[in-house]
Order: structure tokens, then sequence, then C-alpha cells
């Protein structure tokens, strides 16, 4: 079940966002009188479809993108037999190079509105949530695994990062902090100011979903909020609002420090200094073979802030374009070696970021993010991809050439061939990644 939700949510991010951009091509298209004969959502085989007008709709069996076949184009169908005659008013190749620009734009252009609108809809509807960089320097944080490997430590408090102020934890461990160059934390460890460094290629330890949590956390002081029944904190009388200050004569202030300290004493009885109001009391609890007593603690309150319809507009807005910025920076980066190629997903690791649980939040917060990439990856100047074809568009505007239709069919089969290369290239990092573990 857990497949077909990740399946279900990816084929239906994909064909919102690859209908939307075939449609983007179709309309501007239509709009300078081209003809039409195919959109299809999916390459083929067909498996359904009809028709209307001069176009035929379909939807195909391989739902890894889609298509439209204008009149007089070189496109992926390599269909070049219109082009050995005269062209036809309603051809692409019979209309100025400014409209065929606009026709190439047109899909990139809908899927940037659409990240676009999606972002800000999030935004106005949900606002956001985070833990204030306030709270981080006032409680420090947590360091798993992967903070400790570049020098975090447990209580450190985070006052900047390459010497600027953050808003929020999540910038911690964003892209633009992870991909800076020469990049580094300012840290308060006690009485010291420090540097942590962010290494050249630390980037590609932050693989998935579940790596992220491997970084840092906030630190959250001890506070019992709910409490398992039959468990041997509801024995000892344990209340909702308690706070631990020691166990066994040991200081304890924040949840990670109990969680170390408790199973030093596993199957054993330890005494619990409880605050409680005013009131300090001292318990006896039996602390399981797990090191655990059976409670649940009461984490920070996140900072909520709401934005009207304008603030809303400016935040998705930015939010949708700092995707494509760090996407561009996180590419580059890829040329010299410094964030590793195997970090590009294919479709198995799309559908892992959905995740097996249908929430439409972070499904629209994920298609949103996948518009603008495909935006971004469309634009790129490579045969075969819109890009491709505004590049070729540029060159005849500029020198009033075009080029040939011999030239435009080999660069489009070699497109092809890179396309399909990075596709394979894809699904073999996914596959990699699930034996690898």
């Amino acid at each position: 079940m857990d497949t077909l939700i990740m399946v279900g949510q990816l084929l239906l991010g994909l064909s919102i966002l690859v209908g939307l951009h075939e449609l983007g091509h179709l309309l501007t298209a239509k709009m300078f009188g081209m003809r039409v004969e195919k959109f299809s959502i999916g390459f083929p085989p067909k498996i359904a479809g009809f028709k209307w007008g001069e176009t035929e709709y379909s939807i195909g069996a391989i739902p890894l993108g889609g298509f439209v076949k204008i009149s007089g184009m070189v496109d992926e169908s390599m269909d070049t037999e219109q082009l050995s005659s005269e062209p036809q008013p309603w051809e692409f190749r019979a209309k100025p190079a400014w409209q065929r620009l606009i026709v190439m734009l047109g899909g990139i252009i809908v899927n940037v509105v659409t990240g676009i609108v999606i972002f800000v809809v999030l935004v106005y509807q949900k606002g956001e949530t985070y833990y204030s960089r306030d709270q981080v320097v006032e409680h420090g944080i947590v360091a798993y695994d992967i903070g400790k490997m570049i020098g975090f430590q447990d209580g450190d408090r985070i006052l900047d990062i390459n010497g600027q102020p953050y808003r929020s934890l999540g910038e911690l461990s964003g892209g633009e902090a992870l991909l800076s160059s020469g990049g580094f934390y300012t840290v308060q460890r006690g009485a010291e100011t420090l540097q942590i460094e962010i290494p050249r290629g630390f980037i590609n330890s932050f693989s998935d979903e579940e790596s992220m949590s491997q970084f840092i956390d906030i630190r959250h002081p001890i506070k019992v909020y709910d409490i398992s029944p039959d468990s041997p904190a509801a024995k000892a009388g344990l209340q909702q609002g308690d706070k631990i200050l020691a166990v066994n004569g040991q200081p304890v202030t924040y949840i990670d420090e109990l969680q170390k300290a408790l199973p030093e004493f596993s199957n054993q009885e330890a005494s619990f200094l409880i605050k409680r109001d005013e009131q300090e009391l001292e318990k006896k609890i039996l602390v399981t073979e797990e090191g655990t007593i059976g409670f649940l603690n009461q984490n920070l309150d996140l900072v909520t802030q709401r934005y009207t319809v304008g603030e809303s507009i400016v935040k998705g807005t930015e939010r949708a374009f700092g995707v494509v910025i760090v996407n561009a920076r996180a590419l580059g980066k890829m040329f010299t070696g410094e964030v590793s190629a195997k970090n590009v997903s294919g479709p198995i690791g799309m559908a892992k970021i959905y995740g097996s649980r249908w929430d439409w939040v972070k499904f629209w917060s994920i298609t949103g993010l996948i518009s603008m990439i495909l935006a971004f990856m469309n634009l790129l100047p490579i045969p075969a991809l819109d890009g491709g074809h505004v590049m070729f568009l540029l060159y005849e505007m500029i020198s009033g050439q075009a080029p040939s239709d011999r030239f435009l069919e080999n660069a489009q089969k070699v497109g092809m061939v890179l396309l399909l290369a990075l596709m394979v290239f894809a699904i073999g990092n996914d596959i990699l990644k699930i034996f690898t573990g």
C-alpha cells in the first residue's frame, strides 16, 4: 500500500505538471494560427484518446512525460515528412521567429506560473511554522551523526551562517547554506565563540529525507506532556506538566540529556528529582530495559507566521524562484565535482520524496517544487528540450539566418540520446540507492 501511495502521488503530480506544460505549447501555438496535430500526456503506446477539431488528445502508457506535435516542427517524434514540401501558412516553420520563440517558451512559462501559484496559495493558507533563530540560540542544538561529522556538539548555539543571521532552524540545512563556497557556521560553545566550516561537497551527505534527520535539531526542555498507561512513569505518579531536574543526582535540562542518562539505569529503579509547579519532589521510577520510563515530552512551540494576500504573493514567488536558484547552483557544482552526480534522482527517487502517506499540503509543496525544477531543466540549451529550440531560435533572430532542417534533425537526435542516457543514469542511481540503503 505504501508503494501504491508513493506511485499514485508521483503519477498525479507529473500528470498535472506535464499536462499544463504541454498545454502552454498548445495554447500559444493555436494563438498564432499553428496547426497542433497531437497533444499527449504520457508517451505511446496510446491507451485512451479522442479528436477535437484538428487535434488528437490522448493519454500514453508511459507516464514520464508528454508531447505536443505541431505541424512543420522538428521535434522528438522525428517526423520530417512535412519538411520536404513548401511551408504552409499553418506550420510552425512558416511563422516569424518571435512567434516560434513564444511557443517554445509557452510550456516553461506555464510551469513557472504553476509553481508560483502553488507556493503563493500554500503560504497564504498555511503561513509558516518553524523554530526561530532566537529559540536555537536560547536552547542550543542536538548534534546527530552528520552534524558531529563536521564538528557540532550537543548544546552548541548557532549564531549565524556565513556571517549572516538566519531566520529559522530549517535554513541551517537548506541548500543555500550547504552549497555556499567556503561556508561556515558561527557557534557559541559555552564561553567560546568559534566557526565550524562547511566542507566542500558536504551536501552529498544529504542523499535523502532520512539523512536530513541525522544532522541537527533544536534542544527541547524536559516537560511531561502525556503518560503511557501502566508505564513506570504512570505507576510512580508522574503528571502532565512535571519537569525532570535530575536522575540519581545527575542534572538534566533537555530531553536529549535524559535520553542519554536513562540507559545507564536499565532494569533498575532510579531516583528522579521532579519539579511540579513550584514544588520539588523525589520519585523512584523503574527504568525499562529499553531505557525509557513511558512519557511523551512537550516540545517547544513552533513560531507561526501568517501572511496577507500581498505578502503571500511576494513570499511565495521568492520561495518558488529560490528553488530554481538552489538547483542552478547545485548543477554548476555538479560539473566541478563538488556535488556528486549520485544525487540525480529518477522516478523512484521522486516517488520517495512524495512519501508513503497522502498529505495534500506536502503533495502540493513537492509538486510546486518539481514544477519549478521542470521549468529550469527545460530551459537548458540541450537539443530535444525546449531550451535547445530556444537557443536555435535566438541564433536565428540575432543572425537573421535559420539553421537548416537537416542540422535541426541531427541536433534533435543527439539531444534525444543525451536525454535517454540521463534517464538511464537517474534510474540507475535510484536502483543503486535501494540496494545500498
